[in-house]
This record gives C-alpha cells, structure tokens and sequence, in this order.
C-alpha cells in the first residue's frame, strides 16, 4: 500500500491536537534509512527496505497499530540483510522515541495475544524508558523466503534499545515459522496501539508514580 506526503503534512496534523510524529535518518557506512511516523494515524505504510519479508512485517505494524509508516532503506544486502534489519529498527525505535517525547499522557502499558492459525504469541510491553527485551521465540527454520529467522531478534533488540522500550514476548504455539513471526509482529503493534493511546483521566501527566519515566 502507498502512503501519501499529505499523511505527514503540518496542515492536515494540525487537526489532531493529539497527533505525534516524526521523521528520521540514519546514514552509516552500510545503510541509508529514512523513517517518518504518524503515531496517530490510519495504518497507511508505504515500506520499501530491500528486505521484502521485512517490509511484510513493518506492513503488519503499522497496519495493526493504526501507524502511518513510511520506511526507506538502502543497505548492503548483497552481503545479507543484517545491517539493513539492524539499522531500520534502530531508526523506527528513535522515531518512536521522537514522536511520543516525554510521553505524557500515554497508557504507558500494552499487551496483546495474537493467533496465526497453528501459532499464538503473547506480547507485553511498558514505555518505561528502561530498555530490556525478554525474547521467547522458537522457530524452527533458518529461513522464510531469503529472509534469516535469527533477524527478528535483531530487529526487536534495535527497538527496544532506541524507544527506551521494555518488550517480552513468548511462543504460546506454533510450528510454522512465517505463522510465528508473523503473529508476533501483529502482537507487538496492537500491544504498541494499546500502550501509546492518550488516556483522558491522566491530563497529560506523566505515566509513573515517581513523575518521570
């Protein structure tokens, strides 16, 4: 699906006194990746990394998490795809990162369950500014497609380190690896829809009983 400039245009934000955005670039000598983000949008993504199962996944994310996602990279995958994987969630965690700031007024809090057929993931997740990530995957092949199973670690690593982000996520089932990743994904963008809602009764106070994150 193609994502518009007009989704990131000031005048059409301005409508939402809530809408939290952002754009970022990372430049490395092995990637060049460009991430804008719409943290109250429609679920519009326009993903193009070079990594087509990645793009699958950051689809599924915004798609679930009611994000507007615009996701540009280019790495060395001629070599593999790790430093494009690697440096597109370190960009997304810094956009995510960005676009909700102190995060005043925020759930905080998110969890969700997700099926795939044969597969179910549980997700849970605190923007709590302490970043730690508690990965309970198994899945059983090296590869979906050309795309190497051990990357979706990867992947949730860059954004736990870079949203400040505390992030557990457990196999309930599953046999197929696609399922398995899949629904992860999926768990981990309704958990993210749940946890960056405005809640009406904090007035924009800080989530935490100590008053800073």
């Amino acid at each position: 699906m193609q994502i518009s400039d007009t989704a990131f245009q000031t005048s059409d934000l301005e409508k939402l006194p809530t809408a939290r955005t952002a754009s970022v670039k990372r430049t490395t000598g092995e990637t060049d990746v460009r991430v804008r983000i719409n943290l109250d949008g429609t679920g519009q993504c326009n993903a193009d990394t070079g990594v087509p199962f990645l793009d699958h996944m950051l689809d599924q994310i915004s798609s679930h998490g009611l994000i507007d996602l615009d996701v540009q990279a280019k790495g060395d995958i001629e070599i593999d795809d790790h430093h494009t994987n690697e440096d597109v969630g370190i960009t997304l965690g810094q956009a995510f990162a960005q676009a909700l700031g102190d995060r005043k007024g925020i759930v905080r809090f998110g969890h969700f369950v997700a099926p795939l057929d044969e597969s179910l993931v549980q997700v849970a997740l605190d923007f709590s500014g302490r970043p730690h990530l508690g990965y309970g995957l198994e899945i059983p092949t090296e590869r979906v497609g050309t795309y190497d199973t051990q990357l979706v670690r990867e992947f949730f690593v860059a954004i736990v380190n870079h949203a400040q982000l505390t992030l557990h996520i457990r196999q309930l089932d599953g046999i197929n690896s696609h399922h398995i990743i899949e629904a992860t994904f999926k768990a981990f963008a309704r958990s993210l829809r749940m946890a960056i809602e405005i809640d009406p009764r904090r007035a924009g106070r800080i989530p935490s009983s100590k008053g800073v994150l």
